[in-house]
This record gives C-alpha cells, structure tokens and sequence, in this order.
C-alpha cells in the first residue's frame, strides 16, 4: 500500500464482525468480535485526514481522532493508544457504548460523501483492548504528592474522570458512593452484551492502584452530611448522576408489575455479577415466560428490550409515540433488537394499564405526527378512536431520568438548583453557590451520554485544580 490513508475509495466500510443472532440472544457477552490487526489497519487507512476533521469537531472529549487512525493504519498502535487516553479516561468503554453514528462517525466527511464512514468506535475498542494485553496500560506514577484532599460524591464516569485527572497532579482523592461497586451507570446500569463488567472492573482498580480512595456503601445525608465532608476535604464535587425515574400517570399505574427502567436493568447486571436478588430471584424482575412491554424510544429503552430477550421472555414489545425516525436511541441499538425479534409498535402511547392485582393487558391509542414542537420533532398526537389493547405480563417504564432532590438528600438545603432540580454551578468556575463545592456530569446537565460526563469530569479536574492552587496562594500570603 502506497499511501497508508485516504483509501476510502479503494476498500469498503467494514464492521467487526456480529455474532450470529440467535446465539448472542443465549447469553449476555458482548455482541461484537474484535478487530484483528491487518483489519484495523485496513480500516484506519480510510480516513481522509480532512482539514476539518469534523469526527472531531463533534466528539465531547475532542478526542485526536485522524491522527490515531493514522497511527494505527501506520502499525504503530503504542502511539495510538498514548494519544488516544490523553483526552479520553475510559476509551475503551467509549469506543463500546459511545452513539458514533450521531457523534464521530455520523459526522465522519466520507460517510457525508458516500463511501461510508470510518468505523471509528471499532478502532477506538481495538487499540485500548491492545493497550491492555500489552500490558500499556499502568497505575499513575505521582512525582509530587500534594496534601490537598478532594472528596467526589459517585464514582459514575463524571466522578471517575474527574479523580484521575486531580490524582495525576498528585491531589489526595477519595470517592463515595452509595453503591458496594464503583462504576455507577457503567456498572449496574448498562448491560454486558454493550459492556461487558470486567470493562469498568479492571478501570476502576486501575485507579485504586493509582491510589484514588474508594469508599462503598455510603450515602450522604446517612452516613454524613455534605457539611461533614466539606470539613474533611479541601473541596467537594458533586457528580450523582440523575437517577430518579419519569412517571407515567396514567389509569392502573399502581398496578404490580410495572417497574422502572434502572430496576430491571439493575437486578440484570446483579445476576450477571453473582449477586443475589430477591425480587429477581423470586421471578418478578425476572422475565422468562412473560409478555414484556418497554416504554420509551431511548437507548436505555433500548436496553430494556435486549435484556429481556436474553432472559427468554414469551414476547418483547416497544411501544414509541413516534416513528423510527425520530427515536431519541442510537439508530444502531435499535436495529440489533430488530434483530434480535424485538417488536417495536411504532406511534403508539399507552392510555391505561388493565389487570386485578397485577398488570395484565396495557391499552395503547395510535399516534400521529403533527407540527414540530420545541424539539425540532413533530409532536405525536392521539388518533381519537384508535386503542388497541395487547397483553402484557411485565412493563418495564423507560422515560427518562429526573435529578433526586439533593439538598435534601445531602441534608444542605441552602444548595442552589435549578428549575428542573440539576444542580446550578457558576458555568466558568463549575462551583455551586457554596463555596469549595463544585458539580458536573448529569446532575448538572440532566441525563446524557457517558462521554459528557467524561469531559464534564475533566473540566472540573481543571477548575478545582485553579481553586485549591488559589487558595494555597492565600494561604501562604496570610
């Protein structure tokens, strides 16, 4: 190969590999094979190296996407991986759950031009699974400790960046987190056929080694109030996430049966981690035999459908009020439950829940588009007379997450918050009202994509950096 990039026009867009349907619906491991070396090379060696790399442009992290390709169609993937990790603290779980097609890829000039894009996600996966079995990936070595101490509350992906980004300058870091893992949504939330937990495992002791503190089972406002650990740190981020679930209210809604999102996801991943759990354990979050109906058109919607066929579910329905077009969820996640004999009942909202103690039947009114709303979507609209009633044994509510009340919750009722309850921060200094606390990630933005609450992470590292110096300045001044 003459030149090593700029080959879109000679070789296809090519993806890893997916494993055969029926047998990635027999167990929970990870859909996708790995890119081989020649592939990834053969692949990377696409890339245009464009004068506005708009895969860039429209990554959170701004991660120096053409030039990793350009070291990995080079061979040289130490070098591709260095500069990888340099703006990214979890590429490999990035390059795994990240939406490239309305991100990276979506945005990728020779995808806008025909030839289809870079597969940059794969690559992004490739190079850090490489990373690691070549043993390049190492604990931080700190030149110079610092006596500082910052306390994180929630080791999700905003808290975790955040943390190894103070500890690499030598800051004393301790996370808390209610949970008896770290890793948050990557965690509990997410399922393994998208992220496999040995993933966010051998991160999160990674950090450990590192020497970041990780303290389980703790929550504020039990354990200690947020003013306890203002005293115990010389700063505090508050990075919760956002977990408290959208209801739907509507006639038979306090019928049983009819879970929120994250609990079903959660007692999935305990099961897959060896935990016990009882409400899976005496069937009822289990949903083997049953008719599941999900609710939401999202990637945790998503998430739901895929989960439930894997646990050999009679039946999988999705109900969306609008069409396929315009689902919020990755267009990718959506075409591997089609896959995998998902049932999407596009322009559809549930009217009422029907059953005696337990949610029997779900009625549904049929929907249709109508002017763009606020969004930029066309509002879906109840064609009157259209209910159509389906069965359904499990109902599984997936619309979205709202910020717990954390004032409360952390027992600092003078904590500033916004209108939607997301913590308000100073938008240049990411301080809240109280000084020395700062907060970032989702429970400042309301629910987004992990590779947010990384950068969000990132940028606090910055400023509590800038306060914690300013304030050894005034120290030493006085």
């Amino acid at each position: 190969m003459k030149n090593k990039m700029l080959q879109f026009t000679d070789l296809p867009k090519q993806n890893p590999t997916k494993r055969e349907t029926e047998k990635r619906k027999g167990d929970f491991n990870e859909i996708y094979k790995e890119f081989i070396n020649d592939k990834a090379k053969e692949q990377s060696s696409r890339c245009s190296q464009c004068g506005v790399p708009f895969c860039q442009i429209h990554c959170p992290l701004s991660n120096n996407i053409p030039d990793w390709l350009k070291l990995t169609a080079e061979g040289r993937l130490k070098e591709a991986y260095d500069l990888s990790q340099s703006t990214n603290n979890m590429p490999e779980v990035c390059g795994r759950i990240c939406p490239q097609d309305r991100l990276c890829e979506g945005n990728c000039v020779i995808e806008q031009s025909g030839h289809g894009t870079v597969t940059i996600g794969s690559i992004e996966k490739f190079i850090t699974e490489t990373a690691w079995e070549k043993g390049w990936v190492k604990p931080l070595k700190i030149k110079n400790e610092l006596k500082e101490s910052v306390g994180i509350i929630g080791s999700g992906p905003a808290g975790l960046a955040c943390g190894e980004e103070l500890r690499k300058l030598g800051f004393q870091v301790t996370i808390y987190d209610r949970y008896d893992r770290p890793g948050g949504l990557l965690i509990y939330g997410i399922p393994n056929f998208k992220l496999e937990k040995f993933v966010v495992e051998r991160r999160t002791k990674l950090l450990k080694d590192s020497g970041i503190k990780f303290i389980q089972n703790f929550e504020i406002g039990k354990d200690s109030t947020l003013k306890d650990l203002r005293k115990k740190h010389d700063a505090v981020l508050i990075a919760t996430g956002v977990y408290k679930a959208r209801e739907i209210e509507i006639e038979g809604s306090n019928l049983e049966n009819i879970f929120p999102a994250m609990d079903f996801l959660t007692a999935s991943n305990k099961k897959g981690l060896g935990d016990n759990h009882k409400l899976f354990d005496k069937g009822v979050l289990n949903a083997e035999g049953k008719n599941v109906v999900v609710i939401g058109g999202g990637d945790t919607a998503m998430d739901c459908v895929r989960t439930a066929v894997r646990q050999k579910a009679k039946s999988v329905k999705c109900l969306y009020r609008r069409d396929r077009e315009n689902m919020p969820g990755s267009s990718r996640e959506v075409s591997n439950a089609i896959e995998e004999g998902v049932d999407f009942i596009w322009l559809s909202s549930p009217k009422k829940f029907i059953g005696n103690k337990n949610v029997q039947k779900v009625e549904i009114n049929k929907m249709q588009l109508g002017e763009a709303d606020s969004s930029g979507r066309r509002k879906p609209v109840i064609q009157k007379g259209s209910e159509v009633v389906i069965e359904a044994d499990l109902v599984i509510k997936s619309l979205g997450f709202d910020p717990e009340n954390i004032p409360k919750l952390f027992d600092e009722e003078d904590l500033a918050v916004s209108k939607w309850g997301t913590i308000k921060i100073d938008l240049k200094t990411m301080q809240t009202n109280i000084d020395g606390v700062f907060a970032a990630g989702d429970i400042v933005r309301g629910a987004s994509l992990v590779v947010w609450a990384i950068r969000d992470g990132r940028d606090a590292a910055v400023q509590i950096e800038k306060y914690l110096r300013m304030a050894a300045k005034k120290t030493r001044a006085a």
